[in-house]
């Protein structure tokens, strides 16, 4: 199954990695996809930090296409806003739907994709495989 990884999971990888051990297996079975969304959360950091090779490897990974179902995002923000989670960002509810599209896991230290696991029941269409305690 593909794995959609999360700018979180590359932010700390890319700061040593001591929490995105999984990672390293991912890239190693090839079953990472990326998304035009993390890719414009990684890629300016990247551009000043001068790491184009690192932006060349990002750029090569598989991209799933966004295809953005807005009805279905306002009801699931209608959905999280009627029940007190205030703090998940369009950005984030557009990575879920994505991973939901295409069948894949979602790699994430966000908790915002816990919260939608809980209160959306998301869970039942898509795991997410990490995060912070």
């Amino acid at each position: 199954m593909p794995v959609l990884v999360d700018s979180s999971i590359w932010m700390d990888y890319f700061r040593g990695g001591k929490n995105s051990g999984k990672l390293d297996s991912f890239i190693d079975d090839n079953a990472l996809v990326i998304n035009d969304i993390i890719l414009a959360e990684l890629i300016p950091f990247l551009k000043i930090q001068k790491q184009g090779k690192i932006i060349d490897l990002l750029c090569s990974i598989d991209k799933l296409e966004l295809k953005i179902n807005w009805d279905q995002l306002i009801d699931t923000q209608h959905h999280c806003l009627k029940n007190g989670m205030h703090g998940i960002g369009i950005p984030d509810l557009i990575i879920a739907q994505n991973a939901i599209q295409n069948g894949c896991e979602l790699y994430s230290f966000d908790n915002h994709f816990e919260l939608l696991q809980q209160i959306t029941g998301l869970d039942k269409k898509w795991k997410m495989i990490a995060k912070i305690s």
